[in-house]
């Protein structure tokens, strides 16, 4: 059996290892209820943006700067470190073995959030967000095979999950679901460092919290 690494997977092989196919209905008006910001959120938005610029500035931001100094804040806003909601670091996945390819993939979550107050079955939490990171230098779209090979292993237990890319300045939701023939659907890119889509990265990530 050969192993193959999450970070090494195309889009290509992801769509037939595991028969993802894609959506073009790339909306959030129809997923999600995106509820206006207080004049304190969108300062703390606008200090999180001056400090990455800081960073970009000085040239390439590594993946672990990315999360530190946006992610981090971002999801802090949005309310993903209160319960119910916890989040892990660098989690593990189980190894996803593909029978028919005498195949199985290995790797890491940058970021997960869970629901701590909706279990599935005995062991299982449900996932409410997976976040993948890039350095600066990369698109968010290399993060893409990535996040849905992890988010297929969500979808053998829950419906649906919501994946996020990012390489700190461009920010590009997922929204993955499953069922016989799994699906994806790309939402437009946002900009941080632009002030309303900044203001709607966060409204986006407050509305998936809930």
């Amino acid at each position: 059996m050969k192993t193959l690494y999450a970070s090494d997977l195309s889009l290509k092989e992801v769509h037939r290892l595991f028969g993802f196919q894609r959506r073009y209905n790339n909306s959030f008006i129809p997923l999600l209820s995106l509820k206006p910001t207080t004049e304190s959120e969108q300062q703390e938005l606008i200090q999180i943006a001056k400090d990455f610029d800081y960073y970009l500035i000085e040239g390439k931001v590594a993946e672990g700067q990315v999360k530190i100094l946006t992610v981090a804040p971002l999801l802090r806003l949005a309310g993903f470190y209160r319960y119910p909601i916890q989040m892990t670091l660098e989690e593990s996945i189980a190894e996803i073995n593909i029978e028919d390819e005498d195949t199985k993939i290995t790797g890491r979550i940058d970021l997960l959030a869970v629901n701590k107050a909706q279990r599935i079955g005995k062991n299982a939490l449900f996932w409410v967000l997976i976040v993948e990171t890039k350095n600066n230098k990369a698109a968010p779209s290399a993060g893409l095979p990535q996040l849905l090979a992890y988010a297929h292993e969500s979808l053998k237990i829950q419906p649906a999950v919501w994946g996020l890319i990012t390489n700190g300045e461009l920010y590009q939701f997922v929204y993955i679901e499953g069922g016989n023939t799994p699906t994806y659907q790309l939402m437009p890119f946002l900009n941080l460092m632009e002030t309303e889509s900044g203001i709607k990265i966060l409204q986006v990530l407050k509305a998936i919290s809930k």
